[in-house]
């Protein structure tokens, strides 16, 4: 007989003893129940300690090192993959270190100074109203650009003016707009930012820089043209263009707006401890999501942030 008939069995024959409190004097009653019962709860208490292990023996033990289609008849998982974003980060990042240049991740955080004093936007610039830029309840920044970023890069390689002669320094990161979002504008996306200052920076440094990242980042030989902009911490400020890439079915007929420069403002200079006198610098700024969408040929930007599987696992 097991353990746990045996434990049963002297159960049952509690059922004997409860009878003989009849029999027994009133007084020695309640003394030889509350025995009795002490005695049930023991045998009770091993019966259920027994039925567990007993119940844990009998599940089917899982070899954690298999494939979970081993032990289960659900599907196997899927190893995961990385967001086609991040891989093209980390592509962008690695052509511009091969070109001399350190990279730093830009904040995702930010305030006043960084944002708009340090860039040289006037007290009065349209774009510190709340309508076009972010701000926390505490006063902070969600960056609308990673030219945030300018200030830093100047002041924390400046040493490498006297060692190196040069501060090259680009910078990618996400970056938060107050926009409607729809196929070809998102609210949240990522930019990459773009500083170099020496003794004889010239605007056509600027150009031949640019135009060789995205020659090597598409694979081909590229045309490039610009016109005239507009932002308060370059001058001259230019918009930089592309002709359509050949994977796009570009024939040298058509042009891609890929984003900002222009050789900096010397005030922005100036506030980062830098003589405009004798050091100059150009910097500019355009979008990843923008280069991922060209060269992949994703038709709407917001698939980036959707988190839908469907989309991701094309990568």
């Amino acid at each position: 007989m097991s353990n746990l008939e045996e434990l049963k069995s002297k159960l049952k024959s509690l059922s004997a003893e409860y009878a003989k409190i009849r029999s027994l004097p009133p007084e020695e009653r309640r003394a030889f129940g509350e025995k009795i019962n002490a005695r049930k709860q023991e045998i009770l208490e091993k019966i259920r300690s027994l039925e567990e292990s007993k119940r844990l023996l009998d599940i089917k033990p899982v070899d954690v090192s298999a494939p979970f289609a081993k032990n289960s008849p659900a599907p196997a998982f899927k190893q995961g993959t990385k967001h086609p974003l991040s891989s093209e980060l980390e592509i962008v990042s690695e052509i511009y270190r091969n070109m001399g240049f350190n990279v730093i991740e830009s904040s995702q955080l930010d305030d006043e100074f960084h944002m708009f004093d340090s860039l040289n936007f006037p007290k009065d610039h349209p774009a510190r109203d709340g309508y076009d830029t972010f701000r926390t309840e505490e006063g902070f920044i969600p960056p609308a650009h990673t030219s945030t970023m300018q200030y830093r890069a100047l002041t924390r390689f400046k040493p490498n003016l006297e060692t190196l002669g040069q501060i090259a320094v680009v910078i990618p990161g996400r970056v938060f707009r107050n926009e409607d979002a729809d196929a070809t504008h998102e609210h949240t996306f990522y930019q990459c930012e773009g500083v170099f200052v020496s003794k004889t920076a010239t605007l056509s440094q600027l150009l031949a820089t640019w135009k060789s990242f995205f020659e090597t980042y598409y694979g081909q030989s590229l045309n490039i043209k610009t016109q005239p902009g507009f932002f308060p911490f370059t001058e001259p400020s230019l918009e930089f263009k592309i002709e359509k890439p050949k994977s796009l079915g570009g024939k040298g007929d058509g042009w891609l707006e890929m984003g900002g420069c222009g050789m900096i403002h010397p005030n922005v200079l100036k506030t980062a401890g830098i003589d405009p006198e004798i050091y100059k610098g150009f910097a500019w700024g355009g979008g990843i999501d923008r280069l991922v969408m060209l060269k992949y040929g994703v038709s709407d930007v917001r698939l980036f942030e959707s988190g839908k599987l469907d989309f991701l696992k094309e990568f």
